[in-house]
């Protein structure tokens, strides 16, 4: 059994592999590593491009499209590692990218996973979108990062190098040790893509496990690979699992008013939509609310399980107030600028 696992999960992704998997293979020459490719039921040729070009590398093939959480579900059952580094094929790595987060780990025991500082691979001197240098929630439940609010994305300017405790870790590169992952119960399944990593960080904070983001390890993401940004579907997935998540994990006594809150603020996220001719966004954010409402029976006994394991009830790790009022109605833009995190 080799110490640390990369595993990336690929669908249809043959030219991301083509570009980026030289330089996971050039830069991860451990022993104790092993790289794994877990295929997601893909239709193009990117099965038989690995293992002509690419034999040395562990194959896992699943039978059909399982989307990122529960692929990563079912191909992690079959790794045998004590660190899993969750890697999304649109992730270029950088020399000596991995050492310095399996080394902390390593000493510290009270540490379940870390992430890289995650910058832009097409604007190298940004902050990428989805993880930046380390991921948080405000009260609402809505996610930001140190190096980007909403859509405000910082230039590093090595502002964020210190290392910080973090609410979630971007699923791009989650460095995490395997007991953790399956004794939390792993990705939701339910949420097929998007937001999958903050729901389970989020629980392992919850049960007081601490999450760091190491900036001195660097890698470069793409983001948006497969589904852009504003596509209805991405919108449906991003709304819809975000209320799972909020009602999964939130404490009771703030459970009515949050969700209460939530749902004035996306339908006036989904009249933002409408009047600027996003139609299908925004009937995208009505079904979400229905989906998530028509469903929310399925996950009670969930929601009282996390609360059972709940050690603190509101992580430290979350913003205690709104980071949409910061943004609109106080002109905060900077991470760097929220006094609660400094």
């Amino acid at each position: 059994m080799k110490k640390t696992a990369i595993v990336i999960l690929n669908w249809n992704g043959k030219k991301l592999l083509e570009e980026f998997l030289p330089s996971v293979v050039q830069y991860t020459t451990h022993p104790e590593v092993e790289i794994v490719v877990a295929d997601n039921g893909s239709t193009d040729n990117s099965i038989s491009f690995l293992k002509e070009v690419y034999p040395q590398i562990t194959l896992i093939t699943l039978p059909e499209n399982y989307g990122f959480a529960d692929g990563y579900n079912r191909a992690l059952k079959s790794v045998q590692s004590e660190y899993f580094v969750i890697l999304n094929s649109d992730v270029e790595v950088t020399e000596n990218w991995l050492s310095p987060a399996v080394d902390f780990l390593n000493r510290n025991m009270d540490v379940v996973a870390v992430q890289p500082k995650i910058l832009a691979q097409r604007n190298k001197d940004s902050f990428e979108y989805a993880g930046a240098s380390g991921g948080f929630i405000d009260k609402y439940g809505y996610p930001f990062c140190r190096g980007r609010i909403f859509q405000k994305v910082e230039t590093d300017k090595h502002q964020y190098d210190a290392p910080i405790d973090i609410l979630w870790a971007t699923g791009a590169c989650l460095i995490i040790r395997s007991k953790e992952f399956f004794e939390a119960g792993g990705f939701d399944s339910s949420f097929f893509a998007h937001m999958e990593e903050i729901d389970l960080c989020w629980r392992l904070n919850s049960r007081g496990k601490r999450i760091v983001c190491l900036p001195s390890s660097v890698v470069y993401h793409v983001g948006a690979a497969t589904l852009k940004k504003e596509n209805p579907r991405k919108t449906f997935l991003n709304f819809r699992n975000n209320l799972i998540m909020l009602y999964k994990n939130l404490p009771q006594q703030h459970l009515k008013r949050v969700m209460t809150i939530r749902l004035i603020l996306d339908y006036i996220a989904a009249f933002q939509f409408a009047i600027t001719g996003k139609y299908a966004n925004a009937k995208e954010v009505i079904h979400a609310h229905k989906d998530f409402y028509d469903n929310r029976r399925v996950y009670r006994a969930v929601r009282q399980e996390n609360l059972q394991k709940t050690v603190q009830a509101y992580p430290p790790t979350i913003y205690p107030k709104s980071i949409l009022a910061a943004y609109y109605l106080k002109g905060i833009r900077l991470f760097s600028k929220l006094q609660y995190f400094n």
